[in-house]
């Protein structure tokens, strides 16, 4: 059975990023020579993704279960603000824990995933891995989850509005996360829906800050640990010119004590 043009999309996404830009230009021009001009025009436009962006499809295709665990924590952390808010007691803590674990296991696979396919791990990449994560995670709850994995850049953290509006009465396509999004009719939120929603920002709220903490301190390390390489450049430098200046007195000394030791010539006598 041939591909379909999904399961062909879904393959760019799960390519090395070095190969997207030729592997997508091959796809279009196949498809426009197959009489098939807006499908080849829809698939020209789509953009390579940043390398942190390619690594967060990798998780998703490479490691899905994992990737499914932050989503479930996610999704019991926002069910459990909702019946707090109701007045229920719920383990919040503990689930906050539980969505810490998951997303801290991606990122570790995101950074061996990284360093294997020969792409820096850098502070930066890894705090844009962690915030995409927190807000794919979000907004795959209100959409077609089959649709992640074909990100092309980073997602921001959604705000409560944002939140609000991605919940409909039944599941949407038009996620930014999609190629191709198909609009679907929505109804006005629920309160329950929208607490839950709420409290599913001031998850990823916290996580973002959570990140950012974390991005300062590797920085600062970072910093400390280029300081302290300095001063022991500087050190060896100079412990390498005193051995040199202990070299020349050391072959001095030589020459003078030779010079002491020759017999004197007949000229002498």
């Amino acid at each position: 059975m041939a591909p379909t043009l999904d399961d062909e999309i879904d393959a760019l996404f799960q390519a090395p990023l070095t190969e997207f830009t030729a592997a997508r230009n091959a796809l279009a021009s196949r498809l426009k020579k197959a009489g098939r001009i807006e499908e080849a025009e829809r698939v020209k436009a789509l953009s390579k993704p940043p390398v942190s962006a390619w690594a967060v499809n990798q998780l998703y295709w490479k490691h899905r279960e994992s990737f499914g665990q932050l989503i479930s924590a996610v999704e019991r952390l926002g069910k459990a603000h909702a019946e707090q808010a109701g007045g229920k007691p719920a383990d919040v803590s503990g689930l906050l824990a539980a969505r810490r674990d998951a997303l801290t296991h991606l990122l570790r696979l995101a950074d061996a995933l990284l360093r294997d396919r020969g792409h820096g791990a850098a502070p930066d990449t890894m705090r844009r891995i962690s915030t995409t994560l927190e807000a794919l995670s979000t907004y795959a709850l209100f959409s077609d989850a089959t649709q992640v994995g074909r990100l092309t850049h980073d997602l921001d953290p959604p705000g409560f509005e944002s939140l609000a509006a991605l919940i409909p009465a039944a599941p949407r396509r038009d996620v930014s996360v999609q190629p191709f999004p198909k609009a679907a009719p929505r109804q006005e939120a629920s309160p329950a829906k929208v607490a839950a929603a709420k409290a599913r920002l001031q998850a990823a709220e916290q996580a973002l800050r959570e990140a950012e903490s974390r991005f300062e301190k590797a920085k600062a390390a970072a910093e400390e640990a280029q300081e302290r390489a300095k001063r022991l450049a500087d050190e060896a430098d100079a412990a390498a010119q005193r051995l040199k200046d202990a070299e020349r007195s050391v072959e001095q000394a030589r020459q003078d004590l030779r010079q002491r030791d020759r017999p004197p010539d007949d000229a002498a006598i």
